[in-house]
């Protein structure tokens, strides 16, 4: 059976973290529909996400998860901590929520995440208009912050998804050569994470040719590999995602391809020790462009260079709609417990291409890479 892979001390941990938040922010009540925050607080692992959910999360008392009613089946065997109403699909997830709540809000203030994948306009227009004297507050991104520091439990399910992405990686090498069909490399790198207990990631494999290097969310195609092959992949376990990258040269590297991979593992190795707990995201990209600059390239400059990632449902591995990236400009500020996907990625450079990247634990003394393939040149 497909089980709520938390503990009850984990449920309760999260939801009372939920709880305080609220509390400081004066809510009486939220309405969560990201798909990551509510997995997050019930631990639901379904791909009914597709259609609306909503869970209610009062300051006291019961949650309920309110989606279609046909998902019954997986909710009992999964949530143990929210009560669950469903509905047919001759109405809407905002016609229970809206029914369940009637004449309950007045003078309350409600939450309402604004920048949700899981809530289309249409849904947000309708619990407006039809829960009354409420008062709308928006708390886009209150539970993804929760989410940022991962406890014991979940940097063990981490530690086994990087496990998942070292084996596909490491599949999909062995499988590379001069003509290989582009399906049948994808096939062993999927073969060899499931068989490592990975499930389905956020997206991807990313294994493409190096003619569409340059692509960023694609994938294989009906073709052959030459030249180079780049491979972008996430171990997943539990929805936990762990993604990493690797560049595969066939038959050989060019010199400057060699070069740039030097430039490109030195500036990983600065990015891994400029990751300190207390330090600023800005600071972690300065240790990388630090770099860059002295290898004589200081117009090549990145959005980012890694991002935090964790629990994440299709379509991405991110953590939903937005991408908390480590860029020249952020103040976040790093916290023991933050994972991240951590790169130095030199492609379009006009000297040669290269990059590597993997899933990074941030710890009391610093980072921890997570993956164990190593990062090459690999040259098959």
């Amino acid at each position: 059976m497909h089980s709520n892979p938390f503990s009850d001390a984990e449920l309760a941990r999260r939801v009372a973290a939920t709880r305080q938040q609220m509390e400081a922010r004066g809510l009486d009540l939220i309405l969560l529909s990201a798909p990551e925050n509510i997995f997050y607080l019930i631990g639901l692992d379904h791909w009914g996400y597709f259609a609306p959910h909503v869970l209610i999360v009062p300051r006291e008392g019961d949650m309920v998860l309110v989606t279609r009613q046909m998902e019954q089946v997986a909710i009992a065997n999964m949530v143990r901590n929210a009560r669950f109403l469903g509905h047919s699909d001759s109405e809407t997830a905002a016609d229970v929520v809206i029914r369940h709540l009637a004449g309950t809000c007045a003078g309350k203030a409600v939450g309402l995440e604004a920048g949700s994948s899981g809530l289309s306009l249409a849904m947000g227009e309708a619990l407006k208009e039809g829960i009354a004297g409420a008062e709308w507050r928006d708390i886009t991104g209150m539970v993804d912050a929760l989410r940022l520091v991962k406890s014991p439990e979940e940097q063990g399910f981490m530690r086994r998804a990087a496990r998942a992405g070292d084996a596909g990686t490491q599949a999909a090498i062995a499988a590379i050569h001069d003509g290989a069909q582009e399906a049948e490399v994808a096939a062993e790198c999927l073969s060899a994470m499931t068989r490592a207990g990975g499930t389905p990631p956020g997206f991807g494999p990313f294994l493409r040719p190096a003619a569409r290097m340059a692509e960023e969310h694609t994938s294989w195609g009906e073709g052959t590999h030459e030249g180079a092959v780049f491979l972008e992949v996430a171990g997943c376990v539990a929805r936990y995602n762990a993604p990493m990258g690797r560049l595969v040269s066939i038959g050989q590297i060019s010199d400057e391809d060699a070069a740039m991979a030097d430039i490109s593992k030195r500036a990983f190795d600065a990015t891994l020790a400029a990751l300190r707990p207390g330090v600023r995201a800005r600071d972690v990209y300065d240790g990388w462009q630090a770099v860059v600059d002295a290898a004589g390239m200081p117009e090549y400059r990145r959005h980012h260079c890694g991002y935090l990632v964790g629990i994440g449902f299709p379509p991405s591995w991110t953590g939903g709609p937005r991408v908390m990236g480590l860029r020249h400009d952020s103040e976040l500020e790093m916290q023991e417990g933050m994972t991240f996907h951590l790169m130095s990625w030199f492609t379009e450079t006009g000297r040669g291409n290269f990059f590597v990247s993997n899933t990074v634990l941030l710890g009391p003394d610093g980072a921890e890479v997570l993956n164990d393939t190593p990062y090459g040149p690999h040259v098959v």
